[in-house]
């Protein structure tokens, strides 16, 4: 099983910034421990980030390299920010549906490059990017994949309550750039408010 943990912001992208520290320095320390947590829990999972240092990735490029690592998980780690300092809590983000469709066209598309292949039937067990019934096979893989981040976000969302970390604002479904193009299950999660002076 393989997790790609994406540290958010970075570089000359500070994300929100907060009195005391800035976004991309703490999603940078969340993802490195979360990474150790897990690989000291379960040794058989390989953990990758996509970044170790104060670096900065393009969005797609984030996700694209899940994609290239043939990840069975994405998480993207985020802290939020709001004109209300009373505001707190954690929100974990999925796709917004009205993204699925757009991830389909991009997956028929990239997946017509097979066909240029030599015996492209027998190395994908007989999909046809060109059939009605392959396109109906990848549109149930776009949605299982987003039921299953739902599924996963909504785990995330019931452990933060669990260990009273903060009040959890729920699971919500929105058209982050990150979360393109994922073909495996893939989170967004805004871990506090950094406008909240007890969450920063």
């Amino acid at each position: 099983f393989k997790i790609v943990i994406d540290a958010g912001h970075g570089g000359h992208d500070p994300g929100a910034v907060g009195k005391n520290v800035n976004e991309k320095d703490l999603t940078l320390k969340m993802a490195l421990q979360f990474g150790e947590m897990i690989q000291k829990n379960y040794p058989d999972v390989e953990v990758l980030q996509t970044r170790t240092t104060d670096v900065f990735i393009p969005l797609f490029r984030r996700i694209q390299f899940a994609n290239e690592e043939n990840a069975d998980l994405f998480i993207s780690i985020h802290c939020n920010f709001i004109n209300n300092s009373k505001t707190r809590g954690t929100e974990t983000f999925v796709m917004g549906l009205h993204r699925a469709d757009e991830n389909l066209d991009v997956a028929k598309r990239e997946n017509a490059s097979i066909l240029l292949e030599a015996n492209y039937e027998s190395n994908y067990d007989g999909f046809d990017p060109n059939s009605a019934e392959g396109h109906i096979m990848m549109s149930m893989l776009q949605n299982n994949y987003l039921d299953k981040s739902i599924e996963f976000a909504a785990d995330i969302e019931a452990q933060f309550s669990t260990f009273h970390m903060s009040k959890s604002r729920g699971v919500k479904q929105a058209g982050f750039a990150v979360l393109r193009r994922a073909s495996m299950p893939a989170v967004l999660v805004e871990a506090g408010f950094l406008s909240n002076g007890i969450e920063e």
